[in-house]
């Protein structure tokens, strides 16, 4: 079906009717990438980051004609395996039940809220919801037990978000703004470069606070009533509540202070919000279980991966590993940290003859 006939052009819909008046005369361009960027110049608060040409990356590239280079990093991230993978990837329960959030879930409400703050700012929404999409696309299967599990393989350690820039998204070519917002959005890293940066860094925390605790209520791990009086009383026992108390506390504070941060009350909420999903969530028996479930099975994959380098399709693809070099270590770990739960978890029982009973058990632990 080539759509209805109208003359030379064609409608997907019979009675389509709406028009869009050109701004301009006959042929004139409309909303070009480098009209925007000039608007910024007017719209965007002081210090915002600008948008400009094809933007700083690695490997140059011509900018694109209609959209700017944070909203091509946008596209990049959003068409990725890497964020693709985040919807087999564990937020905190594995295997999630279907209304339970995983970690591609996350992701899109990082990008709600970090979008808001920056348009009410006037900072430049397009780089806050990239550095959003793509904050979490280093993480490996499992949740944060992924990290413990492949520390001992690389120096330094495994960082999920300097990971996911330097590795899982290296191929995007990302402008270095929102590599750099990516790499640093981590409390324990140092400040991204970028007021957006530091927006996804406080919108990573708020969102995963508020709908981790959510999760764990439907799960009927926990009861509101545990909650501290300090959240109930400033944020309320309801997720839009508490979405809402957060994100008007950041808002109000960057823009009657110029600063990236909340008001000592709200964070000190906040505060005490994470560290009762700490207890009540994240550190319960049934967690610690899971946890030490991941680790086990992850560690058993990467040294499968590392005496059977050419198992992996990359390596495989490039000509081959000996087992032993430095490379087949770093090549097992990216391919394990790659993997969605499930894929994980099958390997380990069909490669390792892991026995199932053994395996993460999600919230029925």
């Amino acid at each position: 079906m080539t759509g209805f006939a109208a003359g030379e052009l064609r409608f997907a819909h019979a009675d389509a009717h709406r028009n869009v008046p050109p701004v301009g005369p006959p042929g004139t361009p409309g909303a070009t990438r480098e009209a925007r960027e000039e608007l910024e110049a007017t719209i965007l608060a002081p210090g915002a980051t600008r948008s400009i040409g094809a933007g700083d990356r690695d490997r140059p590239e011509e900018p694109d004609a209609w959209r700017t280079c944070f909203e091509r990093d946008r596209d990049r991230i959003l068409h990725s395996t890497a964020f693709r993978r985040l919807a087999g990837k564990t937020q905190v329960f594995v295997f999630p039940e279907d209304h339970q959030r995983t970690r591609l879930t996350h992701a899109l409400e990082v990008a709600q809220v970090a979008v808001s703050v920056a348009r009410a700012c006037r900072l430049n929404v397009a780089l806050a919801e990239a550095i959003a999409l793509g904050h979490d696309c280093g993480h490996g299967p499992g949740g944060h037990a992924s990290e413990e599990a492949l520390d001992p393989y690389l120096p330094g350690g495994f960082d999920h978000a300097p990971w996911g820039a330097n590795v899982s998204l290296s191929a995007l070519n990302l402008c270095a703004e929102t590599a750099d917002g990516i790499r640093n959005h981590s409390w324990s890293r140092p400040a991204p470069k970028t007021a957006e940066g530091e927006v996804v860094s406080w919108a990573d925390r708020v969102a995963y606070v508020c709908h981790d605790w959510e999760d764990a209520v439907l799960a009927g791990i926990v009861s509101d009533s545990v909650l501290p009086a300090v959240v109930r009383e400033r944020c309320g026992s309801r997720r839009s509540g508490q979405l809402g108390a957060f994100i008007g506390a950041l808002v109000a504070t960057i823009l009657d202070s110029g600063r990236v941060g909340m008001d000592a009350a709200a964070a000190d909420a906040l505060a005490a919000f994470r560290a009762c999903n700490y207890e009540h969530v994240y550190l319960r028996e049934a967690s610690v279980a899971q946890a030490r479930a991941v680790v086990s099975v992850l560690r058993a994959l990467v040294e499968h991966y590392t005496d059977r380098p050419n198992a992996i399709p990359a390596v495989r693809e490039a000509g081959g590993l000996n087992a032993g070099e430095p490379q087949s270590v770093e090549a097992a770990v990216a391919y394990v940290a790659g993997m969605t739960d499930r894929y994980a978890f099958r390997q380990a029982v069909s490669l390792l003859h892991w026995d199932p009973a053994k395996l993460p058990r999600g919230i029925d632990g």
